[in-house]
């Protein structure tokens, strides 16, 4: 990682995020932060500032971490076919989204929009776009693909998709079949093959089903 935060600063953020997925902002206060990452309360005021501005360098670090991930992720998928990479690149996203789902409950549109996690959710989405423009250009290159849809575009439909279920999960339920055991995990799936629906559509994809 990038020298943005102290290991100290990391190890903190680390224990607010797992505190934070279990119990969500609300309910997690200062003391039982800092009670687990074993630091004095008057720590958080002095790494971060208050708990609201450390909910923004925790949606930073986050953000930075999923940046990481996601490069060394293209690495392994790089030598594919453009299909098997495009269904990869689908399935990565929404799997982080459901993975850190816990920050769509609570981030508000202001957090996003500050200096410290802009810059790098806008890197994020960059990134994210020009692999997925160079896949669609490398399947309409090899004829595997017959349309070239905008690549900003079927980002906007795979990040806005699995947000929506997310967010709105009394209403998503009522489609996954009775299966509320495990909301997250049968969402996940159902947005994941909708938008292997959608997207090799766009594409023109004439090849096997892509579940």
């Amino acid at each position: 990682m990038k020298k943005k935060f102290t290991a100290k600063q990391i190890s903190i953020l680390e224990v607010a995020e797992e505190l934070i997925a279990k119990k969500g902002f609300d309910g997690t206060s200062v003391r039982d932060i800092s009670s687990k990452a074993n630091i004095n309360v008057a720590m958080i005021s002095y790494y971060f500032g208050s708990k609201e501005k450390m909910l923004a360098y925790l949606y930073q670090y986050r953000v930075l971490r999923t940046r990481e991930n996601f490069a060394e992720f293209a690495q392994t998928i790089k030598d594919g076919k453009p299909q098997m990479q495009m269904k990869e690149l689908i399935k990565f996203i929404i799997n982080q989204m459901f993975k850190y789902n816990y920050f769509h409950a609570f981030v508000k549109q202001e957090i996003r929009h500050t200096d410290l996690v802009k810059d790098e959710l806008i890197e994020f989405y960059r990134t994210a776009s020009d692999k997925i423009d160079f896949v669609i250009q490398k399947g309409i290159a090899s004829g595997v693909f017959n349309f070239a849809p905008k690549p900003e575009d079927i980002l906007t439909h795979i990040i806005g998709s699995a947000v929506f279920a997310i967010r709105n999960r009394s209403f998503y339920q009522l489609y996954l079949n009775g299966e509320s055991e495990d909301f997250l995990k049968h969402a996940e799936e159902k947005i994941k093959l909708s938008n292997y629906q959608t997207v090799f559509s766009l594409l023109g994809y004439q090849g096997e089903s892509q579940r």
